[in-house]
């Protein structure tokens, strides 16, 4: 089979490599219809993940059909069309059995595109398919179902839900990429007062309108402290969300929130960063971290089956699978190209 791989830092490559087999009981081989490009990928090539090994193939995103199942496997079987979620579960272990899928014991956690290869590719090995996968409502389509493979369920429970967003809340997101623009999404199920979106790109605050902000800052052109001093008297933001990965977006999150309320950090750190308790510790300020855990999806498969998420507007840009590279090109030149999401079909 084909798939894109891993050399090393900026090192990539559409190779030719063995097809994936059954290892364990519980594995799934899934032929890949979609897949898509991720944040955390150019994170990968830049280096800041420096764990994965040289020939890991990437990706950890994918909607497909199930080709093969090991002889544990009980609820998906070949022929079914279903959801491959960036994070495995052993459904056994203390974590998982506290839906803390992504601090897996067992074996799971990110570990597609991480630890085993990924879904870049035309078929991808799945461990603890079971649980690892989610079956696709009839009449949903790829490009949907495939932005609950990561973005959603993270904006939603690393954003959102462990920023406690409620109704009326002053709600400041810096960052409008693809992360930031689910939280905007996510976040307006929990009807805050306003949503700030704060980035340095014009075509993504404009995206940020699209998605729900009613609120966008330019902070090369405005004070972002001061804009939103003056819809909170002056408190600033109930909840900040960090939705870059760099140490100064961290430190702006800090600046403008309120005292006593949350910064979230969903952004992919690689370098330190500073966290000025000299400011902070009088605040009573609570500040989060997170991976994933997708114990949401099924949750976010509901809300998208009933229309009130509509996840398609995300991808921007289409490439067949054999474009990949073509695809990163775009997707890693996101303030030229206007790119979102990319959709890999088969």
């Amino acid at each position: 089979m084909k798939a894109l791989v891993y050399y090393g830092p900026g090192n990539k490559s559409w190779d030719e490599v063995p097809d994936p087999r059954i290892v364990d009981e519980t594995d799934a081989i899934i032929k890949i219809d979609a897949t898509t490009i991720c944040g955390t990928d150019l994170h990968i090539l830049k280096g800041d993940v420096p764990d994965i090994a040289e020939g890991r193939i990437l990706g950890h995103e994918g909607v497909g059909t199930v080709e093969s199942v090991g002889k544990a496997v009980t609820t998906v079987e070949p022929g079914d069309r279903v959801l491959v979620s960036c994070v495995c579960a052993c459904g056994r272990c203390r974590y998982c059995r506290e839906g803390s899928y992504g601090q897996c014991l067992g074996g799971g956690g990110w570990i597609l595109g991480n630890k085993i290869d990924g879904a870049q590719a035309e078929f991808v090995r799945v461990p603890f398919a079971d649980t690892s996968t989610y079956p696709v409502p009839a009449g949903l389509d790829d490009e949907s179902i495939l932005m609950l493979a990561d973005i959603l369920p993270t904006a939603y429970e690393v954003g959102v839900i462990n920023g406690g967003i409620k109704p009326g809340d002053v709600v400041a997101i810096v960052g409008a990429g693809p992360i930031g623009l689910a939280t905007i999404l996510a976040a307006r199920l929990f009807s805050p007062a306003h949503i700030v979106a704060i980035d340095l790109a014009v075509t993504r605050l404009e995206a940020a309108k699209q998605f729900g902000a009613d609120v966008t800052i330019n902070p090369t052109l405005e004070d972002p402290a001061e804009r939103i001093g003056a819809i909170t008297d002056g408190l600033g933001a109930d909840v900040t969300i960090e939705a870059v990965g760099v140490p100064d977006t961290f430190e702006m999150c800090t600046r403008l929130v309120r005292p006593g309320g949350h910064v979230a950090n969903v952004g992919v750190h690689g370098k330190p960063v500073t966290l000025h308790l000299e400011y902070l510790w009088t605040r009573n300020v609570t500040i989060t971290t997170g991976l994933v855990d997708t114990w949401s999806t099924p949750t976010l498969l509901k809300l998208v089956r009933s229309g009130q998420l509509d996840p398609q507007k995300f991808v921007t840009h289409r490439f067949p699978l054999s474009g990949i590279l073509d695809a990163y090109d775009v997707f890693s030149r996101a303030t030229d190209t206007g790119a979102l999401k990319v959709l890999l079909h088969r």
